[in-house]
């Protein structure tokens, strides 16, 4: 008789474990530190995020699975292949991004962010993240995505007496909540029409449902996909997406700019690519559809902020994030009707790496911005160059990347990669699409960039850097100018093994 006992290959699992670890010690050490040590755990966050993304290391030679079937072995709930590792490089890397800006947010918050609730919540939210892209059944899937969420309603609204803040949290959670009711309707669904939950099961079942059971299952599909377009913020569900980045600690709106749109990416790719491919014809179409509107409402939101308005800077780059979120949506649609689906996802990852070095490097800029002036406008930029011409010359360089101009050549090479995946899967009016709204993002992108460089209104104050966003800066437009030195290192890190 076969024991029924599992393995566990603890080096798979190691990222995701090592975080969630770190985040334990965190809470138990935050009982015994006096308040003049509290920053302590900051630092101990950073090593543990550090930590946890070394840990990749190991695991790039093979693939590796845990959590399988006893009767199966090829059957696992945990898979460690290129495609984990690439959305867990990106989860970790930005997590640490984050945290560097989280180290300065909290000492300036004068004691209204409490430290070890913050940095335990943080770290939770993060190790949700990684767990993630590993998930190869609909039950591990939905339990990450919820330990990635529910942490994050939290430090939304973590501020003390900041109303603004937790309106933004109610937003934010509700929103969250409805997704994943409607993920948890459709997922039942699809179980109940193919008594299985592992992806690769779904995968051969789903063909084969009986007669009576196909509306059931086609039903499914459509509801699980709706609940993964609320986290990916595709419109028409990113109503909450510039309320809650403005009612969030800065670093907060850059983790959820950046891995909150990991996660929700990564879950789509598996529910559709993996799990649903002999349903192509009918998700395919959809979010075709959903990127282009994305796109374009994202992008025209973006346009018509209003340089003086409080809060103009973030709003910006909440609406600005919701186009890049369209873009994202392209490959994973041109994926439906592609030969090869692998190309279509890589190209999808290659992008989502490239905004989420050159998005934190913006935030980074805006949280430096926003210590010397509280609103946060981005008129408040105007004559950043006079001040401070390095950081100035950084913020232009990620604001043209995000556009797609030179010198941001890793932004434009990824644009003409996402505009090849859907010509190449003959979506030629969303590429048309792509490309006008591409003009668009030009105008505000470039509207930025140049205030930046104008003479300033009154005397230019130095901005003073402290040590964890110097930090973020360097690391962010180090790796933005080398990756335009060498863009196809992306793509060819990125190529998945799904299939």
């Amino acid at each position: 008789m076969s024991s029924l006992v599992q393995s566990v290959d603890w080096l798979a699992i190691a990222p995701p474990l090592v975080a969630a670890v770190v985040g334990l010690v965190v809470l138990v050490a935050d009982l015994f530190l006096t308040e003049a040590r509290k920053p302590l755990l900051g630092w101990i966050a950073v090593g543990g995020l550090a930590a946890a993304a070394l840990m990749l290391l190991p695991l790039l030679d093979a693939d590796r699975s845990t959590f399988c079937l006893v009767g199966d072995t090829e059957v696992c709930s945990y898979t460690a292949d290129r495609f984990t590792l690439v959305i867990q490089l990106l989860v970790l890397g930005g997590a640490l991004l984050c945290a560097l800006l989280s180290v300065t947010a909290l000492k300036d918050s004068g004691k209204r962010l409490p430290e070890g609730e913050y940095w335990f919540l943080f770290l939770s939210s993060a190790a949700g993240a990684a767990l993630l892209p590993a998930s190869r059944d609909l039950a591990t899937l939905v339990v990450a995505l919820e330990v990635a969420s529910l942490p994050a309603f939290a430090l939304v609204g973590l501020r003390h007496g900041d109303r603004r803040s937790s309106e933004a949290a109610l937003k934010f959670f509700l929103s969250s909540v409805t997704a994943t009711a409607v993920s948890l309707l459709g997922i039942s669904f699809v179980y109940a029409a193919t008594g299985t939950l592992h992806l690769t099961r779904v995968a051969e079942r789903i063909q084969d449902v009986d007669g009576q059971l196909a509306t059931l299952a086609q039903t499914g599909v459509v509801l699980t996909l709706v609940g993964f377009a609320f986290k990916t913020a595709a419109v028409p569900f990113h109503f909450w997406v510039p309320d809650t980045y403005v009612g969030a600690p800065l670093p907060i709106a850059a983790y959820l700019s950046v891995i909150g749109k990991a996660v929700g990416f990564s879950g789509l790719i598996l529910v559709t690519v993996v799990a649903l491919p002999s349903y192509a014809d009918a998700w395919a179409p959809a979010l075709a559809v959903l990127a282009a509107l994305t796109m374009t409402v994202g992008n025209v939101g973006a346009l018509r902020q209003q340089s003086t308005r409080a809060y103009s800077a973030v709003r910006l780059l909440a609406w600005s994030s919701v186009g890049q979120a369209g873009y994202l949506l392209v490959p994973i649609a041109a994926a439906g009707y592609a030969d090869d689906p692998e190309k279509s996802v890589g190209s999808t990852l290659a992008y989502a790496l490239m905004y989420g070095a050159v998005n934190l490097g913006a935030f980074a800029v805006a949280a430096l911005v926003g210590r010397a002036h509280r609103l946060n406008r981005v008129a408040d930029y105007r004559g950043l160059y006079a001040a401070s011409p390095l950081t100035a010359l950084l913020m232009g360089f990620f604001l043209l990347c995000l556009a797609g101009l030179p010198p941001g050549v890793i932004g434009l090479f990824a644009k003409v990669t996402v505009f090849a995946a859907a010509v190449d899967a003959g979506l030629g009016w969303l590429a048309v699409v792509m490309a006008v709204n591409v003009v668009i993002a030009l105008v505000y992108y470039l509207r930025w960039t140049a205030l930046l460089f104008r003479a300033p209104e009154g005397e230019a104050a130095p901005h003073r850097l402290p040590a964890p966003l110097t930090a973020a800066l360097a690391l962010t437009g180090v790796l933005g100018v080398a990756l335009s030195g060498a863009p196809q290192l992306v793509l060819r890190f990125t190529e998945t093994g799904l299939f």
